[in-house]
């Protein structure tokens, strides 16, 4: 992500959206009146079988277990606002003809003009996002938070993550949110430590959180009756559970974790793989078959000689895509979404590229290097500035195109989506996204196939040599082009990261966005619950649904490899986002620069054939530990792209598929000019 400048700020201003309160605000929740959106009664009860109740333990209730739920509009286990715990089962119904067997039916309140239809496709929630949960004034005391990840799948830890199938703990962390400081919204939030299996149900229980006194919280009442058996006559949902909670108990219990002391749990499954993907899947499989292997068709509009030193020429011009949205307007325009659930194409887009031509060519033909751009940047970034300079140096012709739906021009629709508060708004985005990926991939076969063959470009281009290089934004939607491209197998990632729902509270590039959605929702719970919502649609076009398959391969996809590289204390993409990341890559390994060791990632010395994570260190203070941005010294964000050592380092894995420390003495520390003041440590932003 690039840092966004005072021109986003005109664009807020042009959009009219106010900074301070506004008559249009919804009040904050009264905790006297906690439910905010609805009753909390079960509008019916639905529900499968357990698959296997043989696996369930011994019941320890009066009720056999039974894996049913009610749907609801609210979940009065966690009274203190609607919408949690989040995700929750009670917010899916039954479908037969989904691969889970639910299908998802949320409360969608703190959205304009609320609808399911962005989400009720979906069968089930994502596999990345925070887990929210609302325990009035608790505090962070005790928790398992990013610098003790092993702690959360202890005997003792607080916070509880179960795969329900296999009956595993799963590691993650936990954090009180702290982007508030009213301390009776801030929900507690559980981040697994990488992405969890699709398809799959897990279970949550939360033990021994007291709050600012030291006072163990109380359960609610709800979920009282539900632990200890007792009535409770005027919540119907209560007795409509017994029989759930008789198994999510059992299933713990089984775990190690008695219910006596537990202060609440509850059940949530993940999307399917299969819903997740298959609209991308179907929109790249039927373009290229289309295809065969030939080229989209292209113009060349402009050439412009010798525009750098080293530089032979600069070529812009324009290719045509397979238009799969019924409109190009941001905040209104859609994916064609035929009968059968796939995307319909009709008609074409145009695409603009830019693609630079070292000198160095004429004697040997350019490796093809493809560019992702930054947050809300543009294609032609590639022109200009270190693309230039890898060009020269290692001999790349260096091209892109805008990544439609997080591109120049996207941003100020954005903006004004998030501040209208507009469910349609973000799903428009998230199927842009659909687009942008797919011209991406596209543009590669225009290159390799079409440009290397035109007469204009005879012997200059390399088409056996292609290779992705995303920075920032580029790097992280590069985790999507790596899983879905057929024609590149390696691929850089630099300063990337995963779930966009972690990486934004802790990036300065939120921070005018963050200012917008509190003016919107201003009780935290709510745009916490807004982000998360996000988040499932988000995954259907970002890595936390995709970089999975980088290494296990989604059908008609060969097994890629990636170098992902980071600097630590990042402004704008943290690396706990790069750590989640890393983790969800199959087989990926921490390739050792005597920075630091990384939770779960098995480590490799001096060099590693295949996909690996590489650290740098330019002698910041530790990142914060909650859920706000790194902002001591000077943000190393942009420093690798300009580092001999990184630089020499991508080329070589490129090149060769190996993963070579060439930072001095194998230590990858550049501290001598990071803006630093002697002995600087941030204020403790988290306390």
């Amino acid at each position: 992500m690039h840092r966004l400048d005072r021109a986003l700020v005109r664009v807020i201003a042009a959009f009219g959206l106010s900074i301070g309160c506004g008559d249009d605000i919804p009040d904050a929740v009264d905790e006297e009146s906690p439910l905010p959106f609805g009753s909390g009664t079960g509008a019916s009860t639905t529900g499968e079988p357990d698959p296997d109740p043989t696996t369930a333990g011994t019941d320890t209730g009066d009720v056999p277990p039974s894996v049913e739920w009610p749907t609801l509009d609210c979940d009065p286990i966690s009274p203190g606002y609607c919408a949690y715990p989040f995700p929750s089962n009670v917010f899916t119904t039954d479908d037969d003809e989904t691969a889970t067997g639910r299908r998802v039916a949320m409360p969608l309140e703190p959205f304009t003009n609320p609808t399911n239809e962005p989400w009720e496709a979906l069968d089930g929630f994502s596999a990345s996002s925070a887990i929210l949960v609302h325990l009035p004034e608790a505090v962070d005391d005790g928790l398992s938070g990013p610098d003790a990840l092993e702690t959360s799948i202890g005997a003792d830890s607080l916070t509880i993550l179960l795969d329900a199938e296999s009956g595993e703990r799963v590691a993650h962390f936990a954090e009180i949110d702290k982007t508030t400081g009213a301390t009776s919204e801030r929900a507690l939030m559980i981040r697994p430590t990488a992405r969890l299996a699709g398809g799959r149900r897990y279970i949550v229980a939360v033990r021994g959180m007291v709050d600012g006194g030291g006072a163990t919280v109380p359960a609610s009442p709800v979920f009282a009756a539900l632990r200890d058996g007792t009535e409770l006559p005027d919540e119907p949902s209560v007795e409509s559970r017994r029989g759930l909670y008789s198994d999510i108990f059992a299933r713990l219990e089984d775990a190690g974790i008695g219910r006596d002391d537990l202060q609440i749990a509850w059940d949530f499954t993940t999307a399917s793989d299969e819903a997740v993907t298959s609209r991308l899947l179907h929109m790249r499989d039927e373009t290229f078959e289309a295809l065969g292997d030939g080229a989209p068709s292209y113009t060349i509009d402009q050439v412009v000689d010798a525009p750098d030193p080293g530089i032979a020429f600069l070529v812009r011009g324009t290719f045509q895509a397979p238009l799969y949205l019924d409109s190009l307007e941001f905040q209104t325009g859609r994916l064609r979404i035929g009968d059968d659930g796939r995307p319909v194409a009709e008609g074409t887009m145009d695409v603009g590229f830019s693609i630079l031509v070292p000198q160095s060519a004429m004697d040997t033909p350019a490796a093809l290097l493809q560019h992702g751009h930054g947050l809300f940047g543009t294609g032609t970034q590639v022109e200009g500035g270190h693309f230039v300079e890898m060009a020269t140096t290692y001999n790349y012709a260096p091209f892109a195109v805008n990544w439609l739906g997080m591109s120049d021009g996207d941003a100020g629709a954005a903006v004004g989506t998030i501040g209208a508060g507009s469910a349609t708004g973000l799903a428009s985005m998230m199927d842009r996204l659909h687009q942008g990926a797919l011209n991406q991939l596209l543009a590669m076969r225009l290159v390799s196939a079409g440009l290397t063959a035109d007469p204009q470009f005879e012997g200059l281009l390399d088409a056996e040599q292609r290779y992705y290089y995303g920075i920032s934004q580029g790097g992280i939607l590069g985790g999507v082009y790596m899983a879905l491209s057929t024609e590149v197998t390696r691929g850089v990632l630099d300063v990337m990261g995963q779930p966009y729902n972690l990486l934004v509270s802790r990036s300065v590039d939120f921070d005018t966005f963050f200012v917008i959605m509190k003016n919107k929702w201003p009780d935290a719970r709510e745009y916490q619950f807004v982000l998360a919502a996000t988040q499932m649609l988000w995954d259907r076009a970002e890595p936390s649904g995709w970089s999975l398959f980088i290494r296990d391969p989604l059908p008609g996809t060969p097994t890629h490899e990636v170098l992902m590289t980071a600097a630590l204390g990042d402004h704008q993409v943290p690396t706990l986002g790069a750590h989640v990341m890393a983790r969800s890559i199959e087989g990926l390994v921490h390739l050792d620069t005597n920075v630091r060791a990384i939770y779960d990632l098995p480590t490799a010395s001096d060099s590693h054939t295949g996909s690996a994570y590489v650290e740098y260190d330019f002698g910041l203070p530790p990142d914060p530990l909650c859920n706000l941005p790194q902002r001591a010294c000077d943000d190393p964000h942009g420093s690798l792209r300009r580092l001999t050592p990184a630089r020499d380092q991508i080329d070589h894995f490129l090149r060769t598929g190996e993963v070579r420390n060439f930072c001095p003495d194998g230590h990858c520390l550049f501290a001598d000019d990071n803006g630093c003041e002697p002995g600087e440590r941030p204020p403790d932003l988290c306390g």
